[in-house]
């Protein structure tokens, strides 16, 4: 399976960290019933769905070339980190992030711009990178790119509860002065541009590439599986706003249903990309290879 694809006249990479069976479906999904989990098996295994009905969720990054700038949406888990809630994430040490961003070409150098979608643990982890007893931007030429309520938010967090994740890898992005603290509706230039998807985090953002954002969007956790697509009023069990985040994810499907714009999803098993199709009174991705 190639990892490189064109959407208009940028190239894009995806850049997988670990694609595995993570989470009970009936766990992850707290309204999913077994009564539907039974009847999306056919469809969802083994792809989507392990033999021991665990979702299968791909964490990946994409980076975007666009011949001025090269873009990475989102930065994985992370080598090193504190994550004892996570086994898998715990201290990790594999170079599977490296050779990913090898493979398309580039070094931590050649990043322009990190965008952030939201501050959740699997989505920040390369942010930064332990360097002589010190986390430090893995990017050191990059802006990394903050929603100024969703970094508000989690710093605030942060003074009040451990949050390990906040601490070493987004606090020393702020002390580098490496970050701009935008609107969730912020245009970082005519090609790409942030849009306000709020739900599962206060202030998340998709990203849409291309005039007037029509050839390709990346959806961060506005969906992690092809389940909520099926069925878009399934929340995920740690939404910050259920309802809000049922809206943003059905605004979502609605308007790129039917379209010629590639939908690049964050956690969806590999090729993680496609088309928006309706499926009865819900949807599906028709995936492109």
């Amino acid at each position: 399976m190639s990892m490189t694809f064109k959407a208009g006249n940028a190239t894009i990479h995806r850049i997988i960290e670990m694609e595995c069976g993570f989470t009970p479906a009936l766990e992850f999904l707290p309204k999913l019933t077994k009564e539907t989990l039974d009847a999306s098996r056919s469809w969802m295994h083994p792809a989507a769905l392990d033999a021991n009905d665990n979702l299968v969720l791909c964490f990946q990054s994409y980076v975007v070339k666009t011949g001025k700038h090269n873009i990475l949406i989102d930065s994985c888990v992370g080598n090193d980190k504190e994550r004892t809630a996570r086994p898998l994430w715990h201290k990790k040490k594999d170079d599977a992030f490296m050779r990913g961003l090898a493979a398309a070409g580039l070094t931590v150098n050649d990043i322009d711009f990190v965008l952030c979608t939201h501050l959740h643990v699997d989505h920040i982890g390369w942010n930064t990178r332990l360097e002589n007893g010190r986390w430090v931007p893995t990017f050191p030429k990059a802006r990394y790119i903050f929603s100024k309520t969703e970094l508000n938010f989690w710093l605030d967090e942060a003074k009040k509860t451990d949050l390990p994740q906040i601490v070493d890898s987004v606090i020393p992005i702020v002390e580098a002065k490496a970050c701009d603290v935008v609107t969730s509706d912020h245009s970082l230039n005519d090609l790409i541009t942030l849009i306000p998807t709020p739900g599962h985090t206060i202030d998340h953002y998709a990203v849409t590439l291309g005039k007037d954002g029509k050839d390709a969007v990346f959806t961060g956790d506005l969906i992690h599986t092809p389940l909520q697509a099926r069925y878009p009023d399934l929340s995920m069990r740690v939404d910050y706003n259920p309802v809000q985040g049922i809206a943003s994810r059905k605004r979502f499907l609605e308007t790129y249903c039917d379209t010629n714009t590639l939908c690049c999803f964050a956690h969806f098993p590999s090729p993680s990309k496609g088309y928006v199709k309706r499926w009865g009174d819900g949807f599906k991705c028709d995936y492109v290879n």
